[in-house]
């Protein structure tokens, strides 16, 4: 493209839209393409064109709107679908609930392309159908065809965002505590996660109370287990005490425990394992009491199937410091942002 004197441009085609802004509107004016006519040079010039772009075709550039649609078809995920171009930019939105996944090393190689920026919604986000999940531009009206074939190419090889579905799970639930199990005091963690796991396609397969005793514990767990359940969430005992016996009790299933503590806040004492593809939760008091805790941040990624690292629950220290707003607003916040 080339810039011209607006009054030296009849007859020759806009290479960018032109916005107008008048009265409270802002709207597009004349159109990409637009072949300029005599009667236009008055309209460009009160909107304080003086100059504008035109097509140049010795010039092997790419427009907006085309590096845009490129880089949206680049990263395409299922369950998404993107709209525009316009204005030069593209957005992906979801077709579907879930978990949203960025591959941010990749994100940050994209966006040190000349030109190039692409931004999105944080890493392992739980959306709703029709939420905004990324959007892509390039600065200029056009760059270096060289661009966004560096793009292309990075995002051929894995991908940039993924929007991974709820699968499906059978649930079982073990609430251990002698206070509990005797009747001195009314089990609380049922409705609390009753109510989380309303979210999410989850099928209760039973709720069991337990006395503090590590074999009774296992014991639910297994009669859960033959039940068909792939996640097992125990509540009650997960503190350090000597007679907090529930991680023992998980353990004793030859569950691999990936961390029995995380750093987060509220949920610090959150206990997280696999007994083979079922997932396994300990859950701390906190949950009862505070409307967000670890018990959130993980529940998503546990209903994709796709299992944690202990890496990953590592990576929750960053984000993992809840502010306890007057007014909670998870996930719209920084919470859990790993």
């Amino acid at each position: 493209m080339k810039k011209i004197d607006v009054r030296d441009a009849v007859g020759m085609k806009l290479c960018h839209d032109i916005t107008e802004m008048r009265d409270g509107f802002k709207g597009v004016a004349f159109k990409r393409n637009t072949v300029i006519r005599d009667e236009d040079v008055e309209h460009l010039l009160n909107i304080g064109k003086r100059h504008v772009f035109v097509w140049d075709e010795s010039v092997m550039e790419v427009h907006e709107d085309d590096c845009a649609l490129r880089l949206a078809a680049a990263t395409a995920a299922d369950g998404t679908h993107y709209e525009g171009p316009s204005e030069g930019k593209t957005v992906m939105t979801a077709d579907r609930e879930g978990l949203f996944i960025v591959d941010t090393d990749l994100l940050n190689e994209v966006n040190r392309i000349e030109d190039v920026t692409v931004t999105c919604l944080p890493n392992h986000y739980p959306v709703s159908e029709g939420m905004k999940l990324a959007s892509m531009r390039i600065v200029p009206l056009t760059t270096k065809e060289e661009n966004i074939l560096r793009a292309e190419s990075l995002c051929g090889q894995r991908h940039l965002f993924e929007l991974l579905p709820y699968r499906k799970m059978k649930v079982g639930i073990i609430i251990t505590g002698s206070e509990v199990y005797h009747g001195r005091i009314k089990d609380r963690f049922e409705p609390v996660l009753r109510a989380k796991l309303k979210k999410y396609p989850a099928e209760i397969l039973g709720v069991t109370l337990c006395d503090d005793d590590v074999s009774m514990i296992a014991d639910a767990a297994r009669d859960h287990l033959a039940g068909g359940a792939d996640f097992l969430i125990f509540t009650g005992g997960m503190s350090v005490d000597p007679d907090d016996l529930t991680p023992s009790a998980v353990r004793s299933l030859g569950a691999e425990v990936l961390s029995h503590g995380m750093p987060a806040q509220p949920g610090n004492m959150t206990l997280t394992a696999y007994l083979g593809d079922v997932a396994v939760l300990g859950v701390p008091g906190a949950a009862i009491s505070l409307p967000v805790t670890t018990l959130d941040v993980l529940l998503p990624q546990i209903f994709t199937g796709r299992k944690f690292t202990r890496g990953d629950l590592i990576r929750i220290g960053c984000g993992g410091l809840c502010q306890r707003c007057v007014t909670c607003h998870y996930p719209n916040c920084t919470f859990g942002r790993y």
